[in-house]
């Protein structure tokens, strides 16, 4: 297994679904539509049959729980070429970008500015984290499982921030950072990463990892500026018609 892949694996481990199937060292995941990553086959390692066997279990998983068959894949991989060549493509309907920069580095130190990571969710950091203050159970899930840190950063009584973090076999990932509008650009989005840094060394972690869309140039330019690099990229990939019908449509 090369360290992409590896990353790949502690991310889906930070992002836990509600039902998470193996197909040799694949993952069928579900979670009620919440997330493309938790909604998808991360299509990592041998599935233990052929690329197309492997995506035709991938679609009759996805049609038997009702969500879009969609494969994780790394760019520019073995297995990208084998899924293109089975017939499938990238997935550009993903609302929240198709392609993905995994991002890395070492945790950082700097001012918190009354930035803090709580032991559980508030009810603001829902509806800023999840854009719900009343999350069904499957973002419980999702947001909830595992050893998990609930940044929130208060202004005048008022949560004008938060930020998510996961820690996996030393790895923070960092995920569900907002800010509310109102309260941009007051450097309230480096304090929560700052405390979340100190939250994760805390626990034993040394660095960080992101799953960041391409297209989300205000988020990479952040990370950047944190110390963040590129490790690499990974995209999702739709079957394209007729490689996967739903036997129910």
């Amino acid at each position: 297994m090369n360290d992409s892949e590896m990353l790949e694996i502690v991310c889906a481990r930070a992002w836990p679904p509600v039902v998470d199937e193996a197909l040799g060292d694949w993952r069928l995941r579900w979670a009620d539509g919440f997330t493309g990553r938790a909604n998808s086959g991360l299509a990592v390692g041998d599935p233990g049959r052929s690329v197309a066997v492997a995506l035709k279990a991938v679609c009759d998983f996805a049609h038997d729980r009702g969500i879009p068959p969609v494969v994780q894949v790394i760019q520019d991989s073995g297995t990208e070429r084998e899924v293109a060549a089975a017939g499938w493509r990238e997935w550009t309907e993903h609302a929240a970008g198709y392609q993905v920069s995994v991002l890395f580095g070492p945790l950082p130190a700097g001012p918190v500015q009354g930035a803090e990571v709580l032991d559980e969710p508030t009810p603001a950091w829902w509806e800023l984290a999840a854009d719900n203050p009343s999350p069904g159970a499957a973002e419980r899930h999702v947001l909830s499982t595992g050893k998990v840190g609930y940044g929130v950063v208060d202004v005048h009584g008022v949560t004008a921030g938060a930020v998510r973090g996961a820690i996996v076999d030393g790895w923070l990932h960092v995920s569900r950072l907002a800010v509310r509008p109102e309260f941009r650009r007051r450097g309230l989005a480096s304090a929560l990463m700052f405390a979340l840094a100190g939250w994760g060394r805390a626990h034993g972690a040394e660095r960080w990892v992101l799953q960041v869309a391409v297209e989300n140039e205000g988020a990479l330019k952040l990370y950047s500026a944190l110390g963040c690099t590129e490790h690499h990229r990974y995209r999702y990939w739709g079957p394209g018609a007729p490689a996967c019908e739903d036997p129910q449509s």
